[in-house]
């Protein structure tokens, strides 16, 4: 008896499993190229008319228009459908480009390391120390050699973009890093050549990443007050909870905002919100830039500075801000509003230079968007936001110990002694 059951309950799954082989096959078989290719060209002309970055880039349109058109007819799978709509976004080397779904085969949006050039050699130049454990050793200026077996220059040039310059540099580096973020589906194993000569091999989903818990979380080192965002600029009630942190923290006598943890960026609600709590009296924090259009008739350039106002009781104390390469968007925002309104001193590296200000795109066919940028931001004194470099520069020499944090505690306590 048991023997019929089991064999009846593998008759079952057979069954089940060719139910949904069938509807699988159904699915795929109802790709439409003619849809796919109707809403191709509506993305190439939200590109041309609303990607406010689009005359900075090195792309070749005419390319795109020609290679995807032609690419159209290979697809047969919806995940193919979004890898097809994603690669047309990466040609572009800009992050804040992205599709609003992805798939298995997808790029992750960011990798906890990033390389830079040093000739033609990719070294490990950031580690996102302030999210993973402590590893045993340093991996900064380490050389990475292969991803997954391959030679790391391979998977640059078998990057699946056809129409950018993958020897410009800006393009190599912003190439380099995506590979690094690899596929959902895929292994992320590095073969690293250390200062010393030795190589080893890290698995970058073996890392283990801090549990982060709170909107923010709060600390005192001697009288100096720490403040660390968690990846919360996208939930307004960090607001609040940022206030309830400032005023435990009101008797001290600088403050330390870091903000080396707001990947995803978040809302102008949020870095208002905190900025506000800052200054006395309104001060400009960023400026916006974008060119209006209308058919047959010439662009005209339209910019305007934006205000944040005082909000409770004001903060009067030294504040320094710390950044990395994992500031992101509105973190970035944030960081530039701050010195803009000449209350903080920032410091740290690059960010993570996410350029503009971003609005959804939809398909026609296709259930989900896209994000364009279609406003350039400035910091006050007229700098490019993805362009800015922190007014105290920390050159990352290792990973075994903070030395953005350590810089920060020099610098602050030298404004109040």
């Amino acid at each position: 008896k048991q023997y019929k059951q089991n064999g009846m309950t593998k008759l079952k799954l057979i069954a089940l499993f060719c139910l949904i082989s069938t509807f699988v096959k159904a699915q795929e078989a109802k790709i439409d190229h003619k849809l796919i290719k109707e809403d191709l060209d509506l993305m190439l002309n939200d590109i041309r008319n609303n990607y406010v970055y689009l005359s900075d880039k090195k792309v070749d349109f005419d390319c795109l228009r020609e290679h995807y058109a032609k690419a159209v007819e290979d697809i047969q799978t919806e995940e193919e459908t979004v890898l097809f709509f994603e690669y047309l976004l990466d040609e572009f080397y800009d992050n804040h480009l992205t599709l609003r779904t992805n798939r298995d085969a997808s790029y992750r949006l960011f990798a906890p390391l990033y390389t830079t050039f040093e000739g033609d050699k990719a070294v490990v130049s950031n580690l996102w120390q302030t999210q993973l454990e402590d590893l045993e050793q340093n991996i900064i200026g380490a050389e990475i050699l292969r991803f997954n077996g391959l030679p790391f220059q391979k998977m640059i040039d078998d990057f699946p973009c056809h129409c950018n310059d993958k020897n410009f540099p800006e393009t190599k580096e912003w190439i380099a890093n995506k590979v690094l973020c690899g596929r959902y589906n895929e292994p992320r194993i590095l073969a690293l050549k250390l200062a010393d000569g030795r190589e080893i091999e890290l698995d970058l989903d073996g890392l283990r990443f801090k549990s982060d818990e709170g909107l923010l979380s709060s600390s005192r080192i001697d009288d100096i007050g720490l403040i660390r965002i968690n990846n919360s600029l996208g939930n307004d009630n960090l607001v609040s909870a940022f206030d309830a942190e400032l005023e435990k923290l009101k008797d001290t006598r600088g403050l330390i905002i870091d903000l080396r943890n707001t990947v995803f960026g978040g809302d102008s609600y949020e870095a208002r919100g905190i900025m506000s709590r800052f200054i006395s009296e309104p001060r400009p924090y960023q400026r916006h830039a974008f060119t209006a259009r209308s058919e047959n008739n010439p662009d005209v350039e339209r910019s305007w500075v934006e205000y944040v106002s005082p909000r409770l009781r004001t903060y009067q104390q030294p504040v320094v801000i710390l950044v990395g390469r994992w500031t992101g968007s509105m973190g970035e925002g944030l960081a530039i509003g701050f010195e803009g309104m000449e209350r903080a001193t920032v410091i740290g590296t690059e960010m993570r230079r996410l350029a503009g200000e971003v609005y959804d795109f939809g398909f026609k066919h296709q259930w989900y968007g896209y994000k364009l940028s279609t406003r350039r931001l400035f910091h006050i004194n007229g700098t490019a936001r993805e362009l800015y470099i922190p007014s105290v520069y920390v050159d990352q020499s290792t990973n075994l110990t903070d030395e953005t944090l350590e810089r920060g505690l020099k610098f602050i306590h030298s404004l109040i002694h």
